[in-house]
């Protein structure tokens, strides 16, 4: 439904940082919350980080302490600060975001972050 743009994966090494930003594609969008999502090969998708419409945080157990999500409502846009990366972190990352009158879902196309020496 929406084309979402994400950007900022890469290669760290171990105790590095990154920021995945991701934006949509014109501004008169509103949603209801905005996310990230990761999932490593093999593995179940998982919830990183999301944020509300009125700028409330949740986030992971293995994110809480280390990441920080924050929005652009002006620009529809979300962002993920990654710091003290570790390996376990390896995996694609996909934004996520709720339309604020229909509550359609969509999806991002997934962005790769790797974690290695």
């Amino acid at each position: 439904q929406v084309p979402l743009v994400e950007s900022g994966g890469g290669l760290v090494q171990p105790g590095g940082s990154l920021r995945l930003s991701c934006a949509a594609p014109r501004s008169h969008y509103s949603f209801g919350s905005m996310s990230w999502y990761r999932q490593a090969p093999g593995k179940q998708r998982e919830l990183v980080a999301t944020i509300t419409s009125g700028g409330r945080t949740a986030y992971g157990d293995d994110a809480k302490g280390r990441f920080s999500i924050s929005r652009d409502n002006a620009k529809n846009t979300v962002d993920l600060q990654m710091n003290n990366l570790k390996p376990e972190d390896t995996a694609v990352y996909y934004c996520n975001v709720r339309e604020l009158g229909t509550w359609e879902e969509s999806w991002g196309q997934g962005t790769q972050v790797t974690v290695s020496s």
